[in-house]
C-alpha cells in the first residue's frame, strides 16, 4: 500500500508516517522542511504543481491530509483575530487539503480501493462552541464540510472520511493534552483501516467513536 500523508515531519503526521512504514507500507511525506520525501507547502500551487510531477503515474491508496495550522490559540475577542491569520489559516487548513486531494485525484484513482483521510476536530462541530479559537474552529468546520461534500462527489469511487485526531501532546496541541501521539496514531490506523465506500463521509474520533457535525 502506498500511503501519502502531509504534514509528516512532525506531530501526528510524523507518527503515522513511522506507524505505516513499521507496517511495511511504501510512504511518502510531505512538507516544508527538506527532511520530507516531497517539499509541500500545502498553501502554495506551485509546490502542488511539483508535487504532481514527481508522484506521476504512482498509485495512492491512502492520501492523510493531516498538514495544519492553529495561528489564533489565545487570542482575545476584543483585540485579536486579525485578517492575516484568517487568510493564513483558512490557506493551510481548508485550501491547502482541497489543493492536494485535487493535485492527487489521478493517483488515487489508479488505487484499486482509494480512501482520502482528513484530519478535522471535534472543534468543528457545533456540539462544541463555547466560544474563542474563532479562526481555527472556523477552519475546521470548513474542512469538515468540504470533505463531507468530496464523499458524496466521490462515491463509488474514492472513500472519504473526516476524523478528530484527539486532543494531542504535540507542539500544537502543548504538553497538558489529553492523549500522546502514539495513542492518536494507534486509534487514527485503525479508523482508517476501516474506512470504506460504506462508511464514506464519516465523521469520527481517534477512538472510533461518531462525532455529531
Amino acid at each position: 500500500m502506498h500511503v501519502l500523508i502531509t504534514g509528516a515531519t512532525r506531530g501526528i503526521g510524523a507518527g503515522l508516517a513511522e506507524a505505516y512504514r513499521a507496517q511495511g507500507h511504501d510512504v511518502t511525506g510531505t512538507g516544508r522542511s527538506s527532511g520530507a520525501e516531497v517539499t509541500l507547502d500545502v498553501t502554495q500551487p506551485s509546490d502542488h504543481r511539483a508535487m504532481a510531477a514527481q508522484l506521476e503515474g504512482r498509485p495512492i491508496d491512502l492520501l492523510v491530509c493531516n498538514a495544519g495550522v492553529y495561528l489564533d490559540k489565545g487570542n482575545e475577542l476584543e483585540t485579536g483575530y486579525a485578517p492575516d491569520l484568517w487568510a493564513q489559516s483558512f490557506a493551510a487548513n481548508v485550501t491547502g487539503v482541497f489543493l492536494t486531494i485535487q493535485t492527487l485525484l489521478p493517483n488515487l484513482r489508479a488505487a484499486p480501493a482509494p480512501r482520502i483521510a482528513i484530519i478535522s476536530s471535534q472543534m468543528a462541530s457545533h456540539t462544541r462552541a463555547p466560544g474563542g479559537s474563532y479562526i481555527y474552529r472556523a477552519s475546521k468546520a470548513a474542512v469538515l464540510n468540504l470533505g463531507r461534500n468530496l464523499a458524496s462527489e466521490l462515491a463509488g469511487e474514492v472513500a472519504v472520511g473526516i476524523y478528530h485526531p484527539g486532543w494531542v501532546q504535540t507542539d500544537m496541541g502543548g504538553g497538558g493534552a489529553d492523549i500522546t501521539v502514539d495513542e492518536a496514531v494507534s486509534g487514527l490506523v485503525e479508523r482508517f483501516d476501516t474506512l470504506s465506500h460504506e462508511t464514506t463521509g464519516c465523521f469520527e474520533t481517534w477512538d472510533g467513536r461518531a462525532h455529531a457535525y
